[in-house]
């Protein structure tokens, strides 16, 4: 009989994903076998039902056939906690938890939870505007940054380069500091970084005598952000590892908006430029030839005769370059202009063009 997997989980079949995630959570703490009075054949059956509707591809499997091809049947998952990140759910109201879950499943799961997370350093979120040629055509801007970077003496490590080492006694040379926490679930035994090595699990005999080991400071950094052709406004941009540093793990992220100001001629429709035109009557009824300024100068454009108003003239290859090395399109549309006064002589040609049927 196949199993029905809403019901297992607890939520109807028009659940969103993250109600499903959330029924998964809260059954996981609840049957978890290292638990007084976890269920270990309930757990891997939440845990299957999870594997099947946390995964679009395979829900939808599921919801039409009554089950999962693309795995094979009777495969039975393991304790696989794909797509659910434990680092990011943190005790609710009415708890007297003051950390994170994490640090929870870390120690009842084990060595069974993966490998310890390593620290990341916080992003970091600019503004830069630029003018519209540049949105066009791409550029480099060169920033001055203040942030937390490692220290360019000791890179990162927090040491001088000939210093020996000793077990940290704080931690008993483990890099983590054990404490027992009430919180919504019970007792916990959970564990945080050491404060005195920073999680090394080892001192050193000598601290860089510049960031006093910690491995990061504060400092002014130049960074070159190079803005692509073709971007547009709103646009963000980023740049992994350009962030602060974090002492013994990675940096983090910097992101960067962009703000593009405005033209006064031109505006951007894809990889096209447009803008507007105005003529004389009689450059629309005889013929013309404009000088016009686009971004890459000005060019002689010819205005055929008989064009009508709200007719769009081509320019190739003076649009916004692409990809793939080649330009889009200036289009330009036309208005003719109508005289709001016109002289005698003028109004005697007109009756003279109204009998020639023009």
């Amino acid at each position: 009989m196949t199993k029905d997997y809403y019901e297992i989980l607890g939520v109807a079949k028009n659940a969103s994903k993250e109600d499903i995630k959330k029924a998964y959570r809260k059954l996981a703490l609840k049957y978890h076998p290292d638990k007084n009075q976890g269920d270990d054949k309930r757990f891997k059956e939440i845990n299957e039902a999870y594997q099947i509707l946390g995964d679009e591809k395979k829900r939808n499997e599921y919801d039409t056939y009554g089950q999962v091809f693309n795995e094979g049947m009777g495969r039975q998952p393991g304790w696989d906690f794909g797509g659910f990140d434990f680092g990011n759910f943190s005790a609710g109201g009415g708890s007297d938890f003051g950390g994170d879950l994490s640090d929870i499943f870390e120690n009842i799961f084990g060595a069974s939870a993966g490998t310890r997370r390593k620290k990341r350093g916080r992003d970091i979120s600019i503004d830069i505007e630029i003018p519209f040629e540049e949105s066009v055509f791409g550029t480099d801007r060169v920033i001055l940054l203040s942030k937390i970077s490692n220290c360019e003496k000791c890179r990162g490590e927090g040491f001088e380069p000939s210093s020996g080492f000793q077990k940290c006694l704080a931690c008993d040379g483990t890099g983590r500091v054990h404490e027992t926490k009430r919180s919504f679930l019970g007792t916990f035994s959970t564990a945080r970084e050491c404060s005195r090595c920073f999680g090394k699990g080892k001192i050193p005999d000598k601290k860089c005598s510049v960031c006093k080991g910690r491995g990061v400071m504060p400092k002014k950094e130049e960074v070159v952000i190079k803005i692509p052709s073709g971007i547009y406004d709103g646009e963000m941009i980023r740049l992994v590892g350009m962030g602060e540093a974090a002492a013994g793990g990675i940096a983090g992220d910097l992101y960067v908006k962009i703000h593009v100001h405005p033209h006064q001629i031109f505006k951007r429709e894809g990889s096209n430029l447009l803008m507007d035109l105005d003529i004389k009557m009689s450059d629309a009824l005889m013929g013309s030839e404009k000088e016009i300024k686009t971004l890459d100068g000005k060019i002689k454009l010819k205005i055929p005769a008989g064009i009508d108003s709200g007719e769009i003239l081509r320019v190739r290859a003076k649009g916004t370059p692409q990809s793939h090395g080649s330009r889009g399109d200036l289009m330009i549309k036309i208005s003719v202009r109508t005289p709001k006064h016109i002289s005698s002589k003028a109004k005697k040609l007109i009756e003279e063009l109204k009998e020639e049927g023009v």
